[in-house]
């Protein structure tokens, strides 16, 4: 395996993670406008304005959808899979799953759905090009 595709795998797992707490910040925000209650936080959700609850489930969202890309990213990794299409898919994910989020707390439906699916297509073409990989 090149050391660029690897690195971008890593890098990308790396950046995978990172956003999964993007959504929370925004999650913050709402609760200090609501005041926040630390003896029961989850009780607040629904006091939250809607850009908050909206960016709950994105946050929440994201721990799914990361737990498949780096199962994926790391089976690309071990299986030693080369090429543009793995780094393009790692970056397509990431770069997706931020845009995701972004049109999650901003209520934007169908770039939200359109970014799900690119992202999801990204994990999905990094599982194929594994499983190619240990087939050849």
């Amino acid at each position: 395996m090149s050391s660029s595709v690897s690195a971008t795998l890593l890098y990308c797992i790396t950046a995978a993670a990172v956003l999964v707490y993007v959504p929370f910040f925004v999650v913050i925000y709402g609760r200090i406008q609501v005041g926040y209650d630390i003896a029961a936080p989850r009780a607040l959700f629904d006091k939250l304005p809607a850009y908050a609850q909206r960016a709950t489930w994105a946050h929440q969202n994201s721990f799914e959808a990361f737990m498949l890309f780096a199962a994926a990213a790391l089976m690309a990794y071990v299986t030693g899979v080369e090429g543009s299409l793995a780094t393009t898919a790692a970056f397509a994910h990431v770069t997706a799953r931020l845009f995701y989020s972004l049109f999650y707390i901003l209520n934007i439906p169908i770039l939200r759905s359109l970014m799900f699916g690119v992202g999801s297509a990204g994990t999905a073409t990094l599982f194929i090009l594994s499983l190619l990989q240990v087939s050849s």
